[in-house]
């Protein structure tokens, strides 16, 4: 299937506090974000022209650059608007947004201190991130050999792009077996979360997440636990075995981009698309519509 480059697009990108050509936003290729990873970033949605939890998003970019040692130039606020500037540029109602904030080329090497903090914004129509029949019937996933790092060996809090090389490396071993995407543990061997969402077990009606000390507390997670307690569904927080997948019957990931996702089988053991995992994938979608009808009555 061919894709549009996303070097060779029509369209806008707010860069450095001023919108650019698409094809002109560049930065040059001795910047440090690039060579040592000095770089946090984000991943928004945007339903009917409202971007969902918008504020919280570019507060946690903030946190993510303090967490790495830099502070971003551009206030929440700032960023709030140059992201509703963008959308509005790009005539963006469907879409997904990715702020991103990093370390540009004054200096190379380690020692990053004089280098300028760059922060550019783009967006982009943005389809399901799995296919209508996966989400219908569940994704598979494989096992990656790659375990999310210690919280004393990482910043793992952070929204930051070197924490995801090892995302891409699990989920291109998981495409090769057929797979959709990958399921990480930890460092201790426990469940962690999918190569870019959080994860859900269902287990005799209570639903169980890990805890996320090691890896990052998803927005859209946080949101999917308040709608499952809101309809009297039991959330525990807590250490979870890859044993355990044996006395589970659903499983579902959540994040921005995957939204509430089934999983239909995980290392070939096969898991239910039931009734809580349809319920919530429901009740995420009332609720981001909801956010948009919310947001066009507040304008």
């Amino acid at each position: 299937m061919s894709m549009l480059p996303f070097d060779d697009r029509d369209g806008v990108i707010w860069f450095n506090g001023e919108l650019l050509p698409w094809r002109e936003a560049k930065l040059h290729v001795l910047s440090h974000g690039l060579h040592y990873a000095s770089c946090v970033f984000e991943g928004e949605r945007s339903y009917g022209g409202a971007i969902f939890k918008m504020r919280a998003h570019h507060e946690r970019l903030h946190n993510s650059a303090n967490i790495l040692g830099f502070e971003i130039p551009y206030s929440v606020e700032e960023i709030d608007a140059a992201a509703l500037a963008v959308m509005k540029a790009n005539g963006i109602v469907d879409g997904y947004f990715r702020p991103f904030a990093w370390r540009g080329s004054e200096m190379m090497g380690v020692s990053a201190q004089a280098t300028r903090i760059n922060l550019a914004i783009a967006a982009w129509d943005w389809p399901s991130y799995f296919s209508p029949e996966a989400r219908l019937e569940g994704i598979r996933l494989v096992t990656s050999p790659w375990r999310r790092p210690a919280p004393d060996t990482a910043p793992v809090h952070a929204k930051a792009a070197g924490l995801y090389m090892i995302c891409t490396l699990s989920k291109h071993a998981a495409e090769a077996q057929g797979c959709a995407d990958a399921l990480m543990l930890d460092y201790r061997g426990q469940i962690a979360e999918a190569t870019g969402a959080n994860i859900f077990l269902l287990q005799d009606g209570v639903l169980h997440t890990p805890t996320p000390d090691c890896f990052l507390d998803g927005l859209t997670r946080q949101a999917v636990i308040g709608l499952a307690r809101d309809r009297g569904i039991e959330v525990i927080e807590r250490a979870i075995l890859p044993e355990e997948l044996a006395r589970t019957q659903e499983i579902f990931i959540t994040g921005t981009a995957a939204e509430v996702t089934p999983v239909g089988e995980i290392d070939g053991q096969a898991f239910t698309v039931g009734e809580v995992t349809q319920e919530l994938m429901t009740a995420y979608g009332d609720l981001v519509r909801n956010h948009q009808k919310a947001s066009a009555s507040a304008a």
